[in-house]
């Protein structure tokens, strides 16, 4: 009987996808009403489809003369109202247009799902009115949001510590860093937070409490050589970012030359983030192949999503001193169930100087044989030619970088790592210019 599973699977799942292509055609024909006025009408212009209408309640007003005049359009799929039930986390690909520029394509999100979007409102509406809905405007000014008015010269950490992964442990030299690059403001550039309008200090509250990305992405701009994706603008709750390419999973089964660039550089990102002159450590709670891209012509990995970026200020940590503050942390290696996991403690990484997470974020979740994403295992470097595996000191660096045997183990392997990877991706660069 064994020898016909295979076949019966088979037979199922050719089923399965016949009842999902039936299934999609039966939704288009009765959306077929719906699909042309998608085509014809620009969404992006609809105050309430972009959730203008709830501010002070979303994320920003920047780029909203650039959604009413029409230069922000949804690419073909986009425009499909009905696959929106497959599209969880409300991310789009759009088309910006400027007349002497032309058209170029961009990222749209939502910064959260549809559930989540609707618990923010409900929970808006409880603070103020202890109902679960009402006039979301009028409760925005009976929130902690409001309470945090034009008298106050400072956003301090006593008022939003906890709020956000990004505010898990703030600074005072962090959150003056977000104020005074907050970019929905016309007057960016000051720390007092009582230059903001009252609508752009509840808008920037909001973002802060309910998915920080946007902030993240601002404090630590593409411009200024940070790995994150740039942030372009907002309406109502619709951020724009720039595209960056595709997502590095599309790069699992690249040629091998491909790969070690690329996890070379997913090692110096780690590096970037955890030392560099600022002394704000990035550490990244969320790492999968989702959550960066590589971008066509350069090559260059970019992080695409950092709502899961907890920062550290060394400084203050070196000012105060906690408990143990200069013994070096390592993260511990956990068999889980599911993929992309990670082990970590916050309070940890916002108390020690010398921190090796980000290393083990990457190693185990991008490039190890640990690593295991959509039904794979293997990590970005699988499968290294017979010249490389042969000696067996990629995998040893890997597996040290992963599960350390020894103290500090991880710290040693990283760097080592690192510098055989640039060696690795130096002798590809030759070979191919021969």
């Amino acid at each position: 009987m064994l020898r016909f599973l295979p076949l019966k699977l088979g037979r199922l799942y050719r089923c399965l996808k016949l009842l999902l292509v039936v299934g999609l055609f039966v939704v288009l024909l009765m959306n077929t009403h719906n699909l042309f006025a998608s085509f014809q009408k620009n969404e992006l212009t609809d105050r309430r489809f972009i959730n203008l209408n709830k501010c002070p309640a979303c994320f920003g007003t920047s780029w909203c003369r650039k959604f009413m005049n029409g230069q922000v359009s949804f690419e073909t799929w986009g425009r499909l109202r009905f696959l929106d039930v497959f599209n969880v986390k409300n991310v789009y690909f759009a088309q910006y247009g400027e007349p002497r520029e032309g058209t170029r394509r961009v990222v749209l999100k939502r910064l959260g799902s549809n559930q989540e979007l609707a618990e923010i409102d409900q929970k808006i509406c409880k603070r103020a009115t202890g109902r679960p809905r009402c006039d979301i405007i009028q409760a925005m000014y009976k929130t902690e949001f409001a309470r945090i008015n034009g008298d106050v010269r400072l956003l301090t950490p006593d008022v939003v510590e906890g709020w956000s992964d990004l505010v898990h442990c703030p600074s005072q030299r962090l959150l003056d860093r977000v104020v005074r690059r907050y970019a929905e403001t016309k007057d960016s550039g000051s720390f007092l937070l009582k230059n903001l309008k009252d609508t752009e200090r509840m808008q920037l509250l909001m973002t802060l409490a309910f998915n920080p990305e946007p902030l993240v992405l601002q404090s630590f701009p593409s411009d200024e050589g940070w790995p994150f994706a740039k942030y372009l603008g907002a309406c109502g709750r619709m951020v724009a970012v720039n595209y960056v390419g595709e997502e590095l999973w599309s790069y699992y089964n690249a040629p091998w030359e491909k790969r070690v660039d690329l996890a070379r550089q997913l090692m110096d990102i780690a590096e970037q983030l955890t030392n560099n002159d600022f002394d704000f450590a990035l550490y990244l709670l969320d790492v999968s192949f989702d959550n960066f891209a590589v971008g066509p012509r350069d090559g260059k990995v970019i992080i695409v999503d950092a709502e899961n970026v907890l920062v550290a200020d060394k400084r203050l940590i070196k000012q105060n001193k906690p408990e143990s503050y200069d013994v070096w942390y390592e993260s511990r290696f956990e068999e889980c169930d599911r993929e992309a996991c990670l082990s970590f403690s916050k309070d940890s990484l916002c108390s020690r100087v010398t921190v090796d997470h980000n290393y083990y974020a990457v190693c185990q979740n991008l490039l190890s044989r640990y690593a295991t994403w959509r039904g794979t295992t293997g990590g970005l470097l699988h499968d290294p030619p017979s010249h490389v595996a042969k000696d067996g000191h990629l995998d040893a660096l890997l597996d040290e970088c992963t599960k350390p045997k020894k103290r500090y183990g991880r710290f040693q392997a990283a760097r080592e790592l690192r510098e055989y990877l640039t060696r690795l991706a130096a002798a590809s660069s030759s070979a191919m210019a021969r």
